[in-house]
């Protein structure tokens, strides 16, 4: 999946990738309102791509896109530094014709920076025929799009596919196996069993300091993602929805935030105590999603990490060492604990995506530019976004049907070569319920691999426990003062993360760190979310 996690976290912007927009007038006066020597119209666009993905001039179905819409695009790909040069970019003005990414562009920045994004609606009925086909397919796409004032300044997407949980838990069973170990059912099994993976030689390799017991992927100052111990919350009946990154969830009905419950602070000091014995990863909180990834492909057939999260157990560990692993139930907190086991609950997130392009409203080529975005949610273009190019990525059957092909270098998993050679989950698309399309074997796989979940998820009241994030909508008044709020709270309570994990201390900390969590603002932020979310589900 390698999300949009690590989505799947922020992406962002790395030194000198803005230069084509930097200083000398807004990028879109100076780009857009050209046509190249063919009568092409120039245009300029960002995108937030994952840092395994490809040179955009490669993607065979991006250059007939842009040849259909008639447009020659000056791209910019992004893979880091995205959330610390936003600001500084929005506030000046100064940004291209397009913005494309998951989320790239927020509610909260629209309602900051107005006035600096073109409501589509207008160009959406003139140019935008497959987008307002998708809005009329699944209407709740255009609930997504849509502000409180009835303008789409951001489109989402569609992919249908996908199942509902983005992270699946993985154990290494071949050293369960080689130590005699049963499979843990709690925090307490798994803590002995990590310490055993440390000091036992579990890959039998004859070197006791090679394994790593547990590694998680690495979390940045925006909040959290996919594939980290926050899933553990569920062990205490907490159900997250779209891995909670701001910490707010709905329990029974009632909004609240993980980052001031006791559930919490159990969980820190679980993953402190396992620090402190030396069984996670010591480069967990410096390690990029890339070297998270590399490090558990281990060596040849000899692997690296135990105990770990990911969304398939290929892409997690790659195709040698898989057959190795096992996909868990959720585990109990301990022997006694009483209560329903939850899981994450992604579904909305998974399938849907919010503000996956932007227009600048100072675009010269607005109706170029549409026409463009147009291309994208084309089904049969929108499944090359996800899965790659015609002929290399996807099998066209002749009969109306596709088939996502394996990987041409057969040593590569299917989720690395997706996300090397498309845009893949971080792209705009509308994949039709209609589309017949038969998935590669990682997809037919991630079924399979959350079998063990799915009394947990089952469970989960779609009512009550579910928070609808990407379909409420909030006033510019209320968007700003969350945003201030969540800034100055996701400021204290991520240092305190890393900095409780490695160094320890939460347990006397917590009162006075509740407190000052609090003084951030999370408690009106929660008023207004509650409001809000009664509202929509009054109506829903």
């Amino acid at each position: 999946m390698k999300k949009s996690w690590a989505v799947l976290t922020a992406l962002t912007l790395g030194a000198g990738l803005l230069s084509g927009c930097g200083s000398g007038g807004d990028a879109s006066d100076q780009q857009s309102g050209e046509t190249t020597t063919n009568g092409k119209v120039k245009l300029t666009a960002i995108m937030t791509k994952h840092p395994l993905t490809q040179e955009f001039s490669k993607m065979e179905w991006l250059q007939k896109a842009e040849e259909k819409a008639g447009v020659e695009i000056e791209w910019q790909e992004v893979s880091a530094d995205w959330d610390q040069k936003k600001g500084t970019l929005l506030a000046g003005g100064d940004i291209p014709d397009l913005i494309i990414g998951p989320n790239s562009i927020t509610d909260a920045d629209f309602a900051q920076f107005q006035g600096l994004f073109e409501d589509l609606t207008p160009l959406i009925q003139q140019y935008g025929p497959n987008v307002q086909a998708m809005f009329d397919a699944k209407p709740e796409t255009k609930v997504i799009a849509t502000q409180l004032d009835g303008k789409i300044y951001g489109l989402p997407k569609y992919q249908r596919f996908w199942p509902d949980t983005t992270t699946r838990q993985f154990i290494n069973q071949q050293w369960l196996d080689n130590l005699k170990l049963d499979m843990p059912t709690d925090w307490d099994e798994l803590y002995d069993v990590l310490v055993a993976f440390k000091d036992e030689d579990a890959n039998g390799n004859g070197d006791k300091n090679d394994e790593i017991p547990l590694d998680f992927a690495p979390s940045g100052t925006g909040g959290f993602g996919a594939f980290m111990p926050t899933v553990l919350l569920g062990s205490q009946g907490m159900t997250l929805t779209d891995n909670s990154g701001q910490g707010y969830f709905v329990e029974d009905g009632q909004v609240k935030n993980f980052f001031i419950d006791e559930r919490y602070k159990n969980v820190v000091a679980f993953l402190h105590k396992c620090f402190a014995a030396g069984l996670i990863n010591p480069e967990v909180f410096t390690q990029d999603y890339t070297k998270y990834q590399s490090v558990a492909r281990g060596s040849g057939d000899t692997a690296a990490v135990g105990f770990t999260w990911g969304w398939e157990v290929t892409d997690r560990v790659g195709n040698t060492l898989a057959p190795q692993y096992a996909s868990m139930s959720p585990l109990k907190m301990n022997a006694s604990s009483g209560g329903d086991l939850s899981w994450n609950y992604d579904y909305n997130s998974l399938n849907y995506g919010v503000n996956m392009v932007q227009m600048s409203s100072r675009s010269k080529n607005k109706e170029a530019a549409m026409k463009f975005i147009n291309e994208l949610y084309d089904p049969e273009v929108s499944m090359q976004v996800l899965f790659g190019s015609l002929g290399t990525n996807i099998k066209d059957n002749g009969d109306g049907s596709f088939a996502v092909l394996p990987p041409e270098d057969s040593a590569m998993d299917p989720g690395t070569w997706k996300w090397t050679s498309t845009w893949a989950d971080n792209g705009p698309m509308y994949i039709a319920d209609s589309l017949k399309l038969t998935l590669g074997t990682d997809m037919q796989a991630v079924g399979k691999e959350t079998e063990p979940l799915k009394a947990a998820l089952d469970a989960v009241d779609k009512k009550k426990d579910v928070l609808p994030s990407m379909f409420i909508k909030y006033s510019v008044e209320d968007n700003n003062a969350m945003s201030l709020n969540n800034t100055a709270m996701l400021s204290l309570t991520m240092a305190k993360w890393a900095q409780w994990i490695t160094e320890g201390g939460v347990e006397n900390e917590w009162d006075g760190y509740v407190a000052n969590v609090k003084q951030t603002g999370v408690e009106k932020n929660i008023e207004i979310i509650q409001k809000y979310y009664d509202d929509y589900m009054s109506k829903n």
